[in-house]
């Protein structure tokens, strides 16, 4: 792997490259196709490759928390964090991984899979639901995570975001899907972008990295890495658009 922007690099230091210039901050991780798809054939591994997984752990890794909605959940069979030894340098600390965190309205997950049964007692799954979701279902999820409610009808985002925040999990990364990016950078709480671009073109009705909620975010590119063909981005916010407001 080797770094093009902002200065031409051979074997750069991930852990680096990526730490957290803050205490808060949300960072999305996408993958996607060099035409915008953000799947293949409804999987973002399809569109992977070996640097855009040490990267993907890389990231887990410097993360106070996990975040991603409960359709990425579903799809992608999501399982807890488990701990690795590249991880220590970096949770120094903190748990030796990271807690997944799902947003979902109705909850509508596996309670019993290994999401919520096989993960280690300080770093439990944690339910992000709303008021109006199935008493029953919030109930069952209790017994099995952590759970937040923030909202009514629909999650209110700021609110979740703010009550992880609370709990010491500043750090937050998000691995969609993409309705879910959406609706963060319509509510302005997106900090940065990490996107992967695969070298391939796949037309089809895949979503975007973002699908759904129109937004309009100027960010400023951090970083760029290269291998294999694959292009690793990085883009923060744009400090100057918020000088703007």
């Amino acid at each position: 792997m080797r770094q093009i922007h902002p200065e031409p690099a051979d074997d750069p230091d991930l852990p680096s490259v990526y730490a957290y210039p803050q205490a808060e901050w949300l960072r999305l991780n996408m993958v996607a196709s060099a035409d915008g798809g953000a799947w293949l054939k409804g999987l973002s591994k399809g569109l992977s490759s070996p640097g855009d997984r040490r990267i993907f752990m890389v990231l887990r890794g410097l993360a106070d928390v996990v975040l991603a909605g409960g359709a990425t959940v579903r799809i992608e069979g999501y399982g807890p964090s488990k701990p690795r030894d590249t991880w220590r340098p970096l949770r120094e600390g903190r748990f030796a991984a990271p807690p997944v965190a799902v947003i979902t309205r109705k909850i509508d997950l596996d309670l019993g899979g290994a999401l919520f049964t096989e993960c280690a007692p300080e770093s439990r799954t944690i339910v992000i639901t709303t008021e109006s979701a199935p008493a029953d279902r919030r109930a069952e999820a209790a017994r099995h995570a952590d759970v937040i409610v923030a909202g009514e009808q629909r999650v209110d985002l700021a609110e979740a975001i703010g009550e992880l925040r609370s709990r010491g999990l500043g750090r937050i990364l998000c691995e969609g899907g993409p309705r879910l990016n959406a609706h963060l950078a319509a509510a302005s709480l997106v900090d940065e972008l990490c996107l992967t671009v695969s070298p391939l073109m796949i037309g089809g009705d895949a979503a975007r990295v973002l699908n759904g909620t129109a937004s309009h975010t100027r960010f400023a590119l951090a970083g760029v890495l290269e291998e294999e063909g694959s292009l690793f981005c990085r883009y923060v916010r744009d400090p100057h658009q918020e000088e703007a407001r």
